[in-house]
């Protein structure tokens, strides 16, 4: 279906078609989505095809290719991250990777996030001793001591070089069964091994490897198990509220329930059998794996055309079906009930989000709700390195992606008012050329400080010819944001809605920690060109020494030892009498 434009606004498919696009036109019991969809369309085209599953596929192309207004769309920019090892390197490294590339080394996952993958690879390594520095291997093996890693027994040491490459694989192998939840089989080696090595009064080695059958049975699979990249079984569910609608995957390995996935989004069109249809499809397609069984919530016309569809795209067998009794269908009530919380709660959310922005609009005589929020701060220690900071909060969620900072280029030390007239200058300026990042006009600007703040900043505003509202935040004697402050003159409570001043300081809060952030970084940068100056220390052995000890003033307090660790002895020497030497000496390490 195509607007006057010739735009794509939905695609469907069916095997009557006639009937299936006279239904959109009935005269009754129409959502008014559909009516609204319905009234924009101008003209048809039509693709006939051989078969369903050729439908399913064509249909399927045209969604991801149009991106259609009415059609079901899950959010494509979620990202699921994978595990990358090199097994043909000598010492194969755990690494976060955001897509699958044919390069040889082998992909585990995709997983849910980041972090929690971030964090499951750090768990393996503790459990099986593998490193948790940065350093690599070969290369890095017998350059410096050993860190504390291994004197607290986290690692084995291999940048000792003892044990070696083929102790190291072994490891790095463990770990990829765990990774691929087969802790079970790997539970059962490690304890043949433990066994053998008793059996052969190996006791050290026995030890080592109970220590290590322990920490592996102490993971666990539910603590590993990330978006369901184990699970053998998904249990789908599915709520239609009467606005939004969710959609959630339970993920099951052996009967076990290891992880929940859930995509809010506006109620569909279609009926329930139709949207589960398309909503599994773009789930598992966007992955980029499916588990050997499907539990839906509905039957479903297309099951067997999908089961090809995804047995092609994945390489391995699918089964997917619409249980009716059974500890099975239990799965797929367990998982309705929690698409049905899940929807409930969001109403409740944002229900709650109106209210705070229909408050601040109807208390500062605002035309619009100001569901964009732009919110800027000023950062200087002592009148120098002075950076501005702009964050970016939608419908009161803070939006990382458009967060900008600034740093001051014209406004004199310690002149805040300048300081912020000159950053909401440049991003007008950007606004108006079109600058990535600043295409968007906010629907309200918050700036850090009273009425003069917020006057100074509307007058660049007005100068521009815009007619965005500015008002400031203001702090009490404790730091805490008590009121909006107008350009004008006066202030609006906040004391009065606990929600509005919650917001309201937590958008005060994260945009004075976005400059900070941002001005700590600069001034790291300048005290970081400290060490360049000493002998032995260039770019290489610089960034070893930040990337250890974190700061310039950590490597300041470091002993010798401590340094010796990260660099060469001589060049640990330097360091340590630069820091620590009378002035005289000290010029004379710098200059050697």
């Amino acid at each position: 279906m195509m607007d006057r434009s010739g735009q794509v606004i939905y695609v469907g498919k069916a095997k009557a078609l006639k009937n299936r696009v006279s239904s959109y036109f009935r005269e009754s019991g129409l959502s008014p989505k559909t009516l609204v969809m319905v009234s924009k369309v101008s003209d048809f085209d039509v693709i006939i095809v051989r078969s369903e599953l050729e439908a399913l596929i064509t249909e399927n192309q045209l969604i991801k290719l149009h991106k259609p207004k009415y059609n079901i769309l899950l959010k494509d920019d979620k990202g699921y991250p994978f595990i990358r090892v090199d097994l043909r390197e000598p010492y194969p490294v755990f690494e976060i990777a955001a897509k699958t590339v044919q390069d040889g080394a082998r992909y585990l996952g995709p997983y849910g996030g980041r972090q929690t993958v971030k964090k499951a690879v750090d768990s393996v390594s503790r459990a099986l001793k593998l490193p948790l520095c940065s350093k690599r291997f070969p290369a890095d093996i017998g350059k410096g001591r050993p860190c504390l890693n291994r004197d607290m027994g986290l690692c084995r040491g291999w940048c000792t070089g003892s044990p070696g490459a083929e102790e190291y694989m072994k490891a790095a192998k463990q770990a990829i069964l765990i990774f691929e939840g087969r802790t079970a089989e790997l539970c059962a080696e490690l304890q043949d091994m433990m066994e053998r090595a008793a059996g052969e009064l190996r006791f050290e080695l026995a030890a080592e490897l109970r220590d290590r059958l322990r920490a592996v049975k102490a993971l666990g699979e539910k603590q590993l198990a990330v978006s369901g990249a184990m699970a053998d079984t998904d249990a789908v569910g599915f709520y239609r509220g009467a606005a939004k609608s969710c959609f959630v995957a339970l993920h099951y390995i052996g009967g076990k329930l290891l992880d929940k996935d859930f995509e809010l989004l506006e109620s569909p069109m279609e009926d329930d059998g139709e949207a589960v249809s398309e909503l599994v499809r773009q789930y598992y397609l966007s992955r980029g794996l499916c588990p050997k069984y499907i539990l839906l919530p509905v039957d479903i016309e297309d099951a067997e055309s999908l089961e090809v569809m995804f047995c092609e795209a994945f390489g391995s067998r699918v089964h997917i079906a619409s249980p009716k009794r059974g500890d099975k269908r239990l799965l797929v009530e367990t998982a309705n009930l929690n698409a049905k919380e899940e929807t409930e709660r969001a109403t409740d959310r944002e229900e709650r989000i109106s209210g705070i922005l229909a408050w601040i609009k109807n208390s500062a005589a605002l035309q619009a709700l100001p569901s964009r929020i732009e919110a800027y701060d000023i950062s200087n220690l002592g009148g120098e390195d002075a950076v501005g900071s702009m964050t970016v909060f939608a419908d009161t969620k803070p939006l990382k992606r458009d967060y900008r900072r600034f740093r001051i280029k014209t406004a004199e030390g310690g002149d805040d008012y300048a300081a912020m007239r000159e950053v909401l200058k440049r991003r007008l300026d950007d606004y108006f050329e079109g600058e990535e990042g600043f295409k968007t006009l906010p629907d309200l600007f918050l700036i850090d400080g009273g009425s003069a703040h917020a006057g100074a900043v509307r007058e660049i505003v007005e100068g521009f010819g815009l007619s965005v509202p500015v008002l400031g935040m203001v702090k009490d004697d404790r730091h805490r944001t008590r009121a909006l402050a107008l350009p004008d003159g006066g202030e609006i409570g906040l004391e009065a809605n606990p929600a509005v001043f919650a917001f309201i300081g937590r958008v005060q809060e994260e945009t004075h920690r976005f400059a900070v952030e941002y001005q700590r970084k600069l001034r790291e940068k300048k005290l970081s060109s400290r060490l360049d100056g000493i002998k032995g220390v260039g770019e290489a052995r610089r960034n070893a020494l930040l990337r250890h000890f974190k700061t310039v003033k950590a490597v300041e307090a470091a002993s010798y030892e401590e340094l010796a660790a990260v660099v060469p002895k001589n060049t640990a020497r330097a360091v340590y009498d630069y820091f620590h030497a009378p002035p005289a000496r000290k010029s004379e390490a710098a200059s050697e």
